[in-house]
């Protein structure tokens, strides 16, 4: 039996399963029809973020920003080409600490721009700081194993 992935839809919150082969065919959410894997960035509130980090089998890197950040507003683009690079490996996602900042103490966020790498419902990894897009990807291949 062939290998499939947990995906929750970063959309709607919709739990989906996806056979491993179809990772890079585009995906679609069975509840929504959004996209699962089609290398962009969505933003999350934490109920979604809560439940993604829960179920997903694919790696989710998050980026916790605040648009009053420079290095974030900075790395911004980057994170769109890591996430279209690796479309199909990893899904990429942010969340606005600004908007909701009861998640900067639930993950002990002490600077942003942040990245936190999570799969199978635990944190795999994390870094501070504004980066370039091959360094993100870098950082996911280390930690998930993702392809880079």
């Amino acid at each position: 039996m062939a290998k499939s992935y947990k995906l929750t839809c970063l959309e709607c919150g919709g739990l989906n399963r996806v056979p491993e082969d179809k990772m890079n065919a585009g995906p679609k959410c069975g509840v929504c029809g959004t996209a699962l894997a089609d290398g962009k960035v969505r933003e999350l509130d934490p109920k979604i973020l809560a439940k993604a980090m829960k179920n997903d089998d694919a790696p989710l890197v998050v980026d916790f920003w605040a648009p009053w950040c420079g290095p974030c507003r900075m790395m911004a683009p980057e994170f769109a080409k890591a996430a279209q690079a690796m479309k199909g490996a990893a899904r990429f996602a942010k969340i606005n600490t600004e908007d909701y900042p009861q998640i900067s103490q639930k993950f002990a966020i002490r600077g942003i721009p942040l990245l936190i790498a999570f799969r199978n419902g635990r944190e795999i990894g994390r870094q501070a700081g504004a980066m370039p897009a091959q360094q993100i990807r870098s950082f996911v291949a280390a930690k998930a194993g993702a392809m880079v």
